[in-house]
């Protein structure tokens, strides 16, 4: 890292309080999305916009900030008129390339092969229906030219100015202008999910850093976001743990944290104890029994092993900024029986070997619901907590983040609940449930990324460790003498959580990454570090003309005429579709993309276009201000903190 960084400003304020929402039970159906399109990772294609989603915009062109709907907009208008018969479809509008236009309108071809065999259609091919979709399209002060191009593309080219104009606007308005409007008002969001008595490890990092950025994400599309940890913290293991407590310490009560250590170390010792020593396993199963029958002492010794571990996760949430409700599995543990029984009730509960299982049609094992001993599992307690999502809670996207090898059983879960009725049968309707599943952490020998006695890295380790080399970092560019402690410290921290979020981010969730310190904080290439670089630069640009860029957002012009302007305006007017799409498709990759792309057209417009001391200053000025304040608020929703000063 050979960049230096300070803030200039504190950190982002912390997420707003949960809110209280009217209870939504309606199925609506969200953009209709093929599960190829789910997985494609591209960052410009095709998305079809629903009628729901155009009908949900204002009236007003200008209110919305994405230029995707706003164009799908014009030309619903324009198929209704062309095509009046074909009323169900819907605007296929794409980003295209620079040579062709600004966006695309590609529905000719798919029109044409819906009408060619009716009589009298009017059309001889994709070209003539391009052709008149294109003339059919009401005037508009967003669009400068429209061409046709192949079979029946029409390729749209935006009007600078409007461009300008609606930059200019947010500036004003604020970036909130440019959320995107989804079709939910309430979203869980279940991710991290540690195990109570355990370390959080570097398999957590991926749960816990892509779950916080799909909230943020979907807290800016001002979706209610109920952000739940689903932590282990009931079965058949604390019986151990508490047999252990008891014998360690007979005063357990007044045991502290620090008498009773490292926990991780503790489970340890319980577990060899439990495999060793069999009058010690039996007194453990006996705990099992009475902590589940509500014994107060058990219950209370389960609660303090409970407590101090949450104080050891709270140290790793603190460190990435991340909040959480805790919500585990004891919490949904009293409503278990009642499930199980609507779900027998429904004759979907069924006998197998002692156990009572649901059968889920295309998969050979049964989900186990009730154990042969007639106790509960996972599947269980997934079941009870969806059903509690949807009918106490009333969300409409329930979204799973967990490592790709539990896809199968939260497929499993989903199926379940779609046969009791709790979830529509078709995947593209709300209420929906959602897997988000993540490859593994690998080391540079491309093994599961463990310390070298084999033990997986403590996740809260593997931060520290980033900070810290973050922090000689700058202490070897000599910014100790130039700083204070606090701006050295506050910096470090930016820089070095930043480097590890991002670097895992910006992969596709669905593959293994490389965990390697030295790439994650290099300054080049596609790296937080080079990014926050970027940002830094700009700021360094604004503070260097001397201007008062608040007052210049209220008095001065923006104007695009260069063409390097023109290609940085484009693409952050694309910020809000990005953002959909990096929701709709629960990809943060894609935002990733989106934020490192802008930073390359940002470096290109300013090697070919003179701001500080060319005629065109103001409007360059604000232009720099612009992409400022969209990478900004790129790292807030991927939960990095900006740096102001190199």
């Amino acid at each position: 890292m050979s960049g230096a960084f300070a803030l200039l400003h504190p950190p982002a304020s912390p997420l707003p309080p949960f809110l209280s929402f009217n209870r939504i039970s309606h199925f609506h159906s969200p953009p209709p999305l093929s599960t190829a399109d789910f997985w494609r990772v591209t960052s410009r294609r095709s998305v079809l916009i629903s009628k729901a989603s155009i009908s949900a915009m204002t009236h007003d062109e200008e209110s919305t900030g994405s230029v995707k709907k706003q164009l799908c907009k014009l030309f619903e208008k324009s198929l209704r008129i062309t095509v009046p018969s074909e009323s169900d479809v819907e605007p296929l509008i794409a980003a295209c390339a620079p040579k062709f236009g600004d966006y695309q309108c590609n529905n000719a071809m798919g029109l044409w092969s819906r009408i060619k065999n009716k009589k009298d259609n009017g059309f001889k091919g994709p070209p003539s229906i391009g052709k008149v979709i294109m003339d059919n399209l009401p005037s508009s002060e967003m669009i400068e030219k429209c061409t046709l191009a192949g079979p029946g593309f029409v390729n749209i080219t935006l009007t600078t100015s409007w461009m300008a104009k609606n930059i200019q606007k947010m500036l004003t308005d604020g970036i909130e202008t440019w959320a995107p409007s989804l079709q939910i008002k309430r979203a869980v969001v279940d991710f991290s999910s540690p195990n109570i008595a355990k370390e959080m490890h570097v398999g957590h990092l991926r749960s816990t850093i892509i779950g916080d950025t799909l909230a943020r994400m979907l807290e800016f599309s001002n979706v209610d976001v109920l952000r739940r940890n689903h932590v282990g913290d009931w079965g058949t293991q604390f019986g151990m743990l508490i047999e252990f407590l008891f014998e360690k310490f007979p005063n357990w009560e007044d045991a502290s944290a620090q008498a009773i250590g490292d926990l991780q170390e503790f489970y340890k010792a319980s577990k060899k104890r439990f495999d060793e020593d069999p009058d010690f396993k039996g007194r453990a199963q006996q705990a099992v029994v009475r902590l589940q029958g509500g014994e107060a002492s058990y219950r209370k010794a389960w609660a303090q092993i409970c407590e101090i571990s949450r104080n050891e996760f709270n140290k790793v949430y603190q460190h990435l900024g991340v909040q959480l409700e805790e919500k585990g599995e004891s919490f949904y543990n009293p409503h278990i029986p009642g499930v199980i029984e609507k779900l027998s009730n429904q004759g979907l509960v069924e006998e197998s070997q002692g156990a009572r299982v649901i059968h889920i049609e295309g998969v050979n094992i049964p989900l186990i619901v009730v154990k042969s001993d007639g106790g509960y599992n996972y599947a269980s307690t997934d079941m009870t907590a969806l059903w509690y999502r949807l009918n106490e809670e009333k969300a409409e996207w329930i979204i799973y983040v967990t490592d790709v090898g539990q896809q199968q059983h939260f497929e499993m879960v989903f199926s379940a609940a779609k046969r009791a009725g709790w979830l529509p049968a078709n995947d593209n309707m709300y209420p929906k449930a959602s897997h988000v599943g993540f490859g593994l952490v690998l080391g540079e020998d491309g093994k599961r990324f463990r310390t070298r006695n084999t033990e997986v890295v403590r996740l809260v380790d593997l931060l520290d460790e980033a900070k810290n080399r973050s922090k000689s970092a700058l202490i070897e560019r000599g910014k100790a003498a130039e700083w204070t402690e606090q701006e050295l410290e506050h910096t470090a921290e930016a820089v070095g959580y930043g480097a590890v979020k991002y670097a895992d981010l910006k992969n596709n969730r669905l593959t293994n990454y490389t965990f390697n310190f030295d790439q994650m904080l290099n300054d080049k290439g596609n790296t937080a570090v080079y990014l926050l670089y970027a940002h830094a630069r700009i700021c360094s640009i604004i503070r260097k003309s001397g201007q008062d860029i608040d007052e210049l957002k209220k008095t001065g012009g923006l104007s695009l005429n260069h063409a390097d302007e023109r290609a940085l305006a484009l693409h952050l007017l694309q910020f809000s579709e990005v953002v959909e799409e990096a929701c709709t498709n629960l990809l943060p990759n894609v935002l990733c993309e989106y934020l490192y792309n802008l930073s390359e057209n940002f470096t290109k417009f300013y090697s070919n276009c003179q701001v500080v001391g060319s005629a065109e200053e103001t409007s360059r000025l604000l232009l720099c201000e612009a992409t400022a304040v969209v990478m900004r608020k790129c790292f807030h929703l991927l939960g990095i903190t900006p740096v102001y000063k190199i």
